[in-house]
C-alpha cells in the first residue's frame, strides 16, 4: 500500500499543529464558533447530539495492521472502546473531545493516517472497490489511479469552497461494488484495446447522488486518457463551481446542476472549460504513475494449488462442516491468484452492537489476523464490513476459528441481516429518528441463519435522516426516519439495488412507527416467499410482481387495525344508544 514521502508526511504534520493552535484560540475564545466550524470540519471534526464527533479518512477503503492498532489505541484512550466504519471507508469516533483531538490528529500522522477533508464542501474521501487488486473480475486495479487522485485532490485551493460536499467513486471490474452512480462523479476505469494496445481510459458519470433528490449519474464522458483526469475534473469542478446554486442548500449538490441544464448541455460545458485546460501542468504523467504504482506491488505470494469448496470443508469437524461451509459460501470472495481467497469480516452481529462497529479489543485481534493471514494489509467496504484480502485457501478454517472468537465470523454477507446503517438520532444532530435500535429489532427478528440462507440475497439498508448516510434509497428494502410533528416515524422504499443494475428504490406510501417496522419487513419478505419461483432472488421477484403485493402486505396489520378500530367504535356507538 502507499507509503508517505517527506511532502506527505510534512503536510499532515503542519495540517496537525495549524489545527492545534486553532482548538486553543476556540478554546480560549479568541476564535468564535462561527468561524471555527468551517475549519473543523475540514478536519473531519463534527459537533454531534452528545459530543464532537471525528472522522478518520481510510482513502479508497486500504489501511494496515499498525493503522488499525492506532485507531483501537484511539477508542481506547479518547472514546468509549469502539469505532464506527462508514459506507465512505472512514472510520468514525463518536464521543471525542474538542481539546483531544490534536492529540489524536498527531497520534493518527505517526501512522501515515488524518481527517483531513472527511467533511466540508470540499473533495470528500475517495471510494473504490475494497476488492481492488484481487477481485477476480478486475479490469484494472484501481488503487493507483485513486491514490493520483486522493494527492490531487487534497488541500487543492480552488476546491476547498464548493457549493456543497463532492464525492468520487472509482471502479475497475465487471461488477460495479462502488455504487458508481450514486456519487457525484463516478470514475469507471478500463483498457481500452484500441488506443496504444491497452491503455488505460476512463468513463466519467456526473450528477450522481442519494439524499433528498435521489438521481442515478449520467455518462458525460468516455475514453479519457488516465493522464488527462486532473484538467478534466479540474474542468468539471469549475463548471460546478461556478453554477452550482449556493443560495440554496438543498438544491447545491451537482445533480441539481446536472439535472437542470441536462446531462448533455453540461458534458458540452465541461468540454468547452477543458479545451482551454487540457494540455496543462496538472496532467498526470508516466513518472507520477511509476512513483505511486511501484506501492502496490503484488504481495509475496506461494506458489499455491487451488483448492474447492469439498476440500476445504474436509478439514473441519462434522459438528462444524455445516456452519463452515455457510461461511465459505457468504463471506468468502474469489482471488486472482490460485490458492488464495479474500475474506469479509462481518460487522454485523444479530442484535449486539450497531452496524459497522468495532471494539478497541476487536479491532487489535483483527491487526493480529491481519499480519497473520493476509499480509498485514486491510480492507473497508462500504457496507460497513472488513476484508482480508490475501488469505492462503488452506488457512481458512483456521482463520475462520480465530474469527468466531471475535464474533466477526457471522456467515450473513449479503443476507438480510447485513444491514447498512448510519449511526441516527442516538448520535447525529442532523438525524430525524434513530437507526440503530431499528436494526437491532429486525436482526432480532430474522436471527434463523437457516432462514435467511433460504432468503438469498436481499439488502436492507437504513438512514436516520433524508441525508441517506445509511444508503437506504440503494436498498433492495430501505428505511428512512422522517420527523412528524416531533415523533420519530419510518418510510420504507423497495426496489433499490446498487452495482451494475442500480436502481433507486420508491416509497410505498405513508410512514410506519418505530415498533411497527418489524412488522412490516417481516410481511414483505413473507410475500416475497409466498409469489417467488425457483432460484429467485429477492429484488427479482419484485421486478416481476411490481410493488403491489408488497405495498399491501406493508399495509396489512395496519388496515386491520384501523378496522377494529372503526368496528369498536361503531359497537360502543350502538351501546351508547
Amino acid at each position: 500500500m502507499y507509503k508517505y514521502d517527506h511532502i506527505d508526511q510534512t503536510l499532515v504534520d503542519q495540517r496537525v499543529a495549524q489545527f492545534r493552535d486553532q482548538v486553543a484560540r476556540r478554546l480560549n475564545g479568541t476564535l468564535a464558533e462561527e468561524e471555527f466550524r468551517p475549519l473543523r470540519l475540514q478536519n473531519g471534526l463534527y459537533h454531534q447530539r452528545h459530543a464532537y464527533m471525528l472522522r478518520i479518512a481510510i482513502p479508497y477503503g486500504l489501511f494496515n495492521s499498525k493503522q488499525l492498532r492506532m485507531l483501537a489505541h484511539i477508542s481506547e484512550k479518547y472514546d468509549r472502546g469502539y469505532g464506527h466504519f462508514t459506507t465512505r471507508q472512514n472510520i468514525q469516533f463518536n464521543w471525542v473531545t474538542l481539546e483531544d483531538t490534536p492529540d489524536i490528529l498527531a497520534d493518527l500522522a505517526k501512522v501515515e493516517m488524518h481527517a483531513i477533508q472527511t467533511s466540508g464542501n470540499c473533495i470528500r474521501n475517495i471510494t473504490s472497490d475494497a476488492f481492488a487488486g484481487v477481485a477476480g473480475d478486475e479490469y484494472v486495479d484501481t488503487r493507483p489511479i485513486c491514490e493520483l487522485l486522493r494527492q490531487w485532490s487534497t488541500l487543492h485551493p480552488e476546491f476547498a469552497h464548493l457549493p456543497r460536499k463532492f464525492k468520487f467513486a472509482v471502479n475497475g471490474a465487471k461488477e460495479d461494488r462502488t455504487v458508481l452512480l450514486c456519487h457525484d462523479v463516478g470514475i469507471e476505469l478500463r483498457k481500452n484495446p484500441n488506443i496504444n494496445n491497452g491503455e488505460l481510459t476512463a468513463d466519467i458519470y456526473a450528477g450522481g447522488g442519494m439524499g433528498r433528490t435521489p438521481i442515478l449519474g449520467s455518462l458525460i464522458k468516455q475514453g479519457l486518457p488516465w493522464q488527462l483526469l486532473p484538467s478534466y475534473l479540474t474542468a468539471l469542478l469549475r463548471v460546478y463551481n461556478r453554477f452550482g446554486r449556493r443560495d440554496n442548500l438543498y438544491k447545491a449538490r451537482i445533480k441539481i446542476l446536472v439535472k437542470a441544464l441536462g446531462p448533455e448541455e453540461f458534458a458540452r460545458q465541461v468540454e468547452g472549460e477543458w479545451l482551454h485546460i487540457q494540455n496543462g501542468d496538472d496532467n498526470f504523467t508516466k513518472a507520477e504513475w511509476e512513483r505511486v504504482a511501484k506501492h502496490f506491488t503484488k504481495p509475496a505470494y506461494k506458489n499455491l494449488p487451488s483448492l474447492t469448496t469439498e476440500q476445504l470443508i474436509t478439514g473441519a469437524s462434522e459438528a462444524e462442516k455445516a456452519s463452515f461451509a455457510r461461511w465459505l459460501e457468504r463471506n468468502i470472495k474469489p482471488h486472482q491468484v490460485p490458492g488464495y481467497a479474500s475474506v469479509i469480516l462481518s460487522l454485523k452481529p444479530h442484535g449486539s452492537v450497531a452496524p459497522g462497529d468495532a471494539t478497541t479489543a476487536q479491532m487489535n485481534a483483527i491487526a493480529d489476523l491481519s499480519d497473520q493471514y493476509s499480509f498485514g494489509e486491510l480492507r473497508a467496504t462500504h457496507e460497513q464490513n472488513l476484508v482480508l484480502a490475501d488469505v492462503e485457501q488452506a488457512k481458512l478454517y483456521e482463520l475462520w476459528q480465530e474469527a468466531k472468537k471475535q464474533k466477526v465470523a457471522l456467515p450473513n454477507v449479503g443476507l438480510l441481516t447485513d444491514i447498512i446503517a448510519c449511526p441516527g438520532g442516538d448520535f447525529c444532530s442532523l438525524a430525524n429518528a434513530k437507526s440503530l435500535p431499528i436494526a437491532k429489532a429486525i436482526q432480532e427478528r430474522f436471527d434463523d441463519l437457516d432462514y435467511l440462507f433460504d432468503l438469498g440475497d436481499i439488502s436492507l439498508n437504513i438512514s436516520g435522516c433524508i441525508n441517506s448516510c445509511g444508503h437506504h434509497h440503494v436498498g433492495n428494502i430501505g428505511v428512512l426516519g422522517v420527523d412528524k410533528d416531533g415523533e420519530e416515524w419510518y418510510q420504507i422504499t423497495l426496489g433499490g439495488e446498487q452495482g451494475n443494475d442500480a436502481a433507486i428504490g420508491k416509497v410505498i406510501g405513508p410512514s410506519f412507527y418505530a415498533d411497527e417496522i418489524p412488522d412490516v419487513i417481516t410481511n414483505v419478505i413473507n410475500t416475497y416467499v409466498e409469489h417467488r419461483s425457483e432460484d429467485e432472488s429477492f429484488i427479482q421477484a419484485y421486478r416481476r410482481l411490481g410493488v403491489a403485493p408488497f405495498k399491501e402486505a406493508a399495509y396489512k396489520d395496519k388496515k386491520e387495525k384501523a378496522k377494529n378500530t372503526e368496528s369498536h367504535g361503531k359497537t360502543a356507538g350502538e351501546g351508547a344508544l
